[in-house]
């Protein structure tokens, strides 16, 4: 690649140095149009069905789109019967306009009037390509010989359509000057004002002007200058919606799109995910949701985001990737420790506060929103700190460790992360809790015990009598204290265990009802003044604790 770099020309941008375009915002939602069903389904390795194109336009119906391109009728024999069964089997909400696509070329256009015959919404979508490399080396003609293509199309369209408008349909126009973006502006102005001329456009019925990036060759702000160039040139700009098809050669876009809406475009021709020809047509799903994260109703329904995504790629036999934004199965996904820390502050701040707005850091949008979970947030492997283990077992379990305790678990969690290799599954990180803390059971077990309550006006006294197991002995241990916790570590305080002093108690339920579970933390300090975490399960709260002190105990005699 050293030298083969300098043998491609690179994009000459036109001079506009009064630009507005940079100091506008996108604050609605433009015309969608989906392409779904023609520029995606063309470029699959195998082709949909007429049963999985009609489960597809279902599907966008329900998302919400108005417009949906059915196909290209004058192409095949299955896209001409895929719209004949979309009007005769009444497919088509009355809310809802259908668009066809046909190439500029009298014998097409006259076969799709017959494919649209009893539709009662249509968009008449023709097109020709204008660009200067394709007039060079497809085409050998000038321009004079592209407008001319253009605008006999747009008499013949015109002139056919006096059936369809007499039986009520009602149609409108679209044009596309193809390769818009490697046109020049001044010859793109010229074609598309005469085409507007030609079926007679007006401020009441204004044609689409489709002002596709057919290859993205330039940077998006090149691309919204030259949107807004054209705006400004096209005599009777009341007369046009401007329209945008951008594809994704250069990977951008969203951001050629989103530039273009800036630019005075108010209408995007876009497909669910990005498919499309080579590197894909842009994403609707992101430029909604990229307005949905400002403020903006981008007017359509991604609140099972996943089950679009599931007859996506059941029909069209693609994979949406796992970091696709809003829908990848790791979007809402966090490895890195300080990201994990941060995620869980943001959902303890939310619930505290009770904010109406979301201030969660790393996740741009609530995952509810989109039918996802908090639970598969936090994700666990080498990479993640001490706030991601604890995350995981407070909202996939119902734990809720102390925040001093996050260290000490953390680190046994990352061990194991170590050791295999690869991520764990929060069962697994539950696992590893129950193993090293609920299941610290020995040396030491409470056999039997007993409480017995003294209360003398605001002062309570308890006394605690029990029986203790070590290894295969058995004895007896009483203490008193202000409280059952306190009594029984000063009982078991005596008994060759008095290297621990006691820090902190925590206790809470981790299930509803009569039956709930209480769980309790114990923080133990051992004679080189290291802390030691225990923990209890117990439906009596009172047992917890103290099975989290025997926790603790026997985690620490072990570890010496």
């Amino acid at each position: 690649m050293k030298k083969a770099y300098e043998k491609y020309i690179p994009f000459q941008p036109i001079p506009l140095p009064d630009r507005t375009w940079p100091d506008r915002r996108i604050t609605q939602a433009p015309t969608w149009c989906s392409v779904d069903l023609r520029d995606g389904n063309q470029a699959l390795v195998n082709p949909m069905s007429v049963e999985e194109k009609v489960e597809f336009f279902h599907t966008l119906v329900d998302v919400g789109i108005k417009e949906i391109e059915v196909g290209f009728p004058s192409a095949s024999e299955t896209e001409y019967q895929f719209l004949r069964t979309l009007i005769e089997g009444g497919h088509i909400p009355a809310d809802v306009t259908i668009q066809v696509l046909v190439q500029a070329r009298e014998h097409l256009i006259e076969k799709t009037f017959e494919a649209i015959d009893g539709a009662p919404n249509v968009i008449f979508h023709f097109y020709n390509s204008t660009s200067t490399l394709q007039r060079k080396v497809v085409f050998h003609t000038d321009m004079n010989g592209i407008i001319k293509i253009a605008v006999d199309a747009a008499d013949l369209i015109y002139k056919l359509s006096e059936k369809a408008l007499a039986s009520g349909m009602n149609l409108r126009y679209e044009y596309s000057p193809e390769s818009f973006m490697g046109t020049e502006m001044d010859n793109a102005v010229e074609i598309c004002a005469r085409v507007l001329d030609a079926l007679h456009a007006t401020a009441e019925r204004p044609v689409i002007l489709n002002l596709p990036s057919t290859v993205e060759n330039c940077l998006p702000n090149y691309f919204a200058d030259e949107i807004e160039y054209f705006i400004r040139k096209l005599p009777g700009r009341e007369r046009a919606i401007i329209s945008l098809h951008p594809h994704n050669d250069r990977g951008t876009g969203v951001a050629t799109a989103e530039l273009g809406l800036l630019a005075g475009a108010e209408r995007v021709e876009a497909t669910l995910f990005g498919n499309g020809e080579r590197t894909g047509n842009v994403d609707m799903v992101t430029l909604a949701m990229n307005m949905y994260t400002q403020g903006v109703d981008p007017l359509l329904d991604f609140s099972d985001i996943n089950a679009v995504r599931d007859v996506y790629q059941r029909v069209t036999k693609m994979k949406v990737p796992e970091r696709q934004p809003y829908v990848g199965e790791l979007v809402f996904t966090a490895f890195s420790g300080s990201h994990q820390d941060a995620i869980s502050k943001g959902v303890h701040y939310m619930q505290q506060s009770n904010s109406p707005f979301w201030e969660v850091p790393y996740l741009p949008i609530d995952p509810t929103d989109v039918g996802r979970q908090y639970e598969p947030i936090i994700r666990i492997n080498s990479q993640s700190g001490k706030g991601g283990a604890a995350f995981v077992m407070q909202n996939s379990f119902g734990f809720d460790l102390p925040k001093a305790m996050h260290p000490e678990f953390g680190a046994i969690v990352q061990k194991e992360t170590d050791r295999v290799g690869k991520e764990l599954k929060p069962e697994q990180v539950f696992q590893l809790f129950k193993d090293n803390y609920i299941e610290a059971t020995a040396p030491y077990q409470l056999v039997r015990h007993s409480f017995v309550e003294h209360t003398e006006g605001d002062t309570t006294k308890v006394d605690f009598t029990g029986t203790l197991r070590h290894k295969q002995t058995e004895f007896q241990v009483s203490g008193s204290g202000n409280g059952p916790v306190d009594a029984f570590f000063n009982a078991v305080h005596g008994q060759k265990i008095d290297r621990f002093t006691f820090v902190d108690y925590k206790e809470h339920a981790i299930s509803r009802g009569s039956d709930s579970m209480a769980v309790a933390y114990i923080q133990l300090r051992d004679s080189r003044g290291q802390d030691i975490f225990g923990v209890g399960i117990s439906h009596n709260i009172n047992l917890a604790a103290l099975k989290g002190i025997l926790s603790a105990i026997n985690r620490g005699v072990n570890r010496e």
